[in-house]
């Protein structure tokens, strides 16, 4: 039997296969929005001599339908194999694993923002026009979750070793579900954590997986579940945080007393103390300094 040669150039136009007005890897097109999402977060771009090399993802084979649809997508040579191997978790894992090596496809992947080698670190969203929801949704797929707790409250995460990547949910999540987060790597391994929780996590998950799109299809019901989650009547709803603003800062120092400045801000003193606390240890940057007054 002849070899299969992986860099072999494709037997068919990109348009045999592709809707009218798209071409491989548009990521303002939804589906490959999603697409390099997902590869960002999850797939690994090994370099090699000349025009060798591969960018494989390997998932559990519960999933194996959305690496069909990447074969799909993609007008180039690539496979869909299946393994099982023992891990630290399992004796037995069953794993399914696409691989593309063709070096024209794997070069557009690269020149929107897919490294090679190592990459949590150094992945950022795309310096091009994109389907912003679709690629936050393919990283949320491949890095992240969505559920409910055992409380039965609603969760939307993601982790990432990203800054660029985290922020930008950050940034994003706030404009639609007016939930405010800043990101922190935990102290154990250096890595970004991004949590919403009841209200926000259901807003965010009808966002972004909404109808027929494309998904894991597990996290798609899981999303879809969210939607029948209602406060219970005895659970408080906790209050938009108030920011801090300069001015404020200033008062609380000039006061030096969070009673006396609880009274002055309207603020409650629990907050006023610990703001003080922040201030003067250097959790927060001091104000900056107010001009003399004319």
């Amino acid at each position: 039997m002849a070899e299969y040669d992986p860099n072999a150039p494709a037997l068919f136009e990109v348009g045999e296969i592709l809707p009218t007005g798209s071409s491989f890897m548009d990521l303002e097109d939804p589906r490959y929005a999603y697409m390099f999402g997902f590869l960002q977060a999850d797939g690994h771009h090994a370099p090699g001599p000349g025009r060798k090399g591969r960018l494989t993802v390997e998932i559990n084979v519960r999933d194996i339908a959305i690496l069909r649809e990447f074969q799909r997508l993609t007008p180039y040579n690539s496979s869909v194999t299946e393994r099982v191997r023992s891990t630290n978790f399992s004796a037995s894992h069953h794993s399914a694993t696409w691989t593309l090596c063709a070096l024209e496809a794997r070069n557009t992947i690269n020149r929107l923002g897919l490294p090679y080698g190592r990459k949590s670190k150094r992945i950022t969203p795309p310096r091009v026009k994109f389907a912003r929801r679709d690629y936050l949704r393919g990283v949320i797929d491949a890095d992240g979750s969505v559920g409910r707790t055992s409380q039965d409250l609603p969760f939307v995460s993601l982790t990432t070793a990203s800054a660029a990547v985290g922020a930008y949910l950050c940034r994003y999540a706030k404009k639609v579900t007016g939930a405010r987060r800043e990101i922190r790597r935990n102290t154990r391994d250096k890595i970004y954590n991004v949590l919403y929780t009841k209200e926000a996590a259901v807003e965010l998950a009808g966002h972004l997986y909404y109808p027929g799109c494309l998904s894991l299809a597990r996290k798609q019901t899981a999303a879809e579940n969210l939607r029948s989650w209602e406060r219970p009547a005895a659970m408080r709803l906790r209050p938009v945080s108030r920011r801090w603003k300069p001015w404020e800062d200033h008062i609380l120092l000039d006061l030096g007393d969070a009673s006396a400045a609880a009274v002055e801000l309207s603020r409650s003193e629990a907050s006023c103390s610990v703001r003080l606390w922040r201030l003067k240890t250097g959790q927060v940057e001091l104000p900056p300094v107010a001009p003399p007054n004319q």
